[in-house]
């Protein structure tokens, strides 16, 4: 994890698309898509099965390494409201052992409204911790600083002669956009004028690697 500041606050940031805020103890995540593999095969489009117990997986060893207390997911957590129901027994077991543990916080998304079974934790439409509105899609009306996802965004680029897609948060002055956290989400392009948009200008994409935060001006 590599240090993000926004709104005056201080954070680590997870190659992963996740956020750690010491200060309140808590992970800060987005669009999980959990059973995004199951609602497709529904439709006929058979995708390998595992996405929920990846994401999952890779939450829990988050949890393990922080000792997180608390946890936001900014919405579109499951696919859709019936994703919790599909959950296979492991991946079920997984989430069920994360929201007995945590104070776990289910800011709603677009895909994922009346939720039919949620596996613990607490529904809210947004919330606010230390000044800061967490919500699922960015309100360019609102001045106050904001987290939030919906967008997916990744930055692409050409390296020698190929082209790379990293996940990154799209950041302006009192906007923080999330990458998608589940195993099985796509992106929508950091310059996106939806994106740009919602954020203003000045904005950069911001790519966490290893040892440093990486910072790519955005085009308005």
């Amino acid at each position: 994890m590599v240090p993000l500041s926004f709104a005056g606050h201080e954070f680590l940031a997870d190659p992963q698309g996740a956020l750690w805020w010491p200060d309140q103890r808590a992970l800060l995540v987005a669009d999980l898509h959990l059973e995004k593999a199951s609602w497709y095969a529904r439709l006929g489009q058979f995708l390998p099965p595992y996405d929920s117990q990846a994401t999952l997986a890779a939450l829990t060893e988050l949890v393990d390494r922080t000792g997180a207390e608390k946890l936001y997911c900014l919405g579109d957590s499951f696919h859709d409201k019936f994703g919790c129901e599909r959950l296979p027994d492991t991946a079920r077991a997984m989430l069920l052992a994360l929201t007995g543990r945590l104070d776990w916080t289910w800011i709603l998304g677009n895909h994922d409204p009346g939720f039919a079974d949620h596996c613990g934790g607490t529904l809210m439409e947004e919330a606010i911790v230390a000044g800061i509105v967490l919500r699922h899609e960015a309100d360019p009306t609102d001045a106050r600083p904001e987290m939030s996802g919906h967008y997916h965004p990744k930055l692409r680029l050409q390296l020698r002669g190929k082209q790379v897609s990293r996940r990154c948060f799209v950041a302006s002055g009192a906007k923080l956009i999330f990458p998608a956290f589940g195993a099985l989400t796509g992106g929508l392009d950091a310059n996106h004028r939806e994106i740009m948009k919602k954020v203003g200008s000045p904005a950069a994409a911001l790519i966490p690697v290893k040892d440093r935060l990486l910072r790519f001006p955005l085009a308005a």
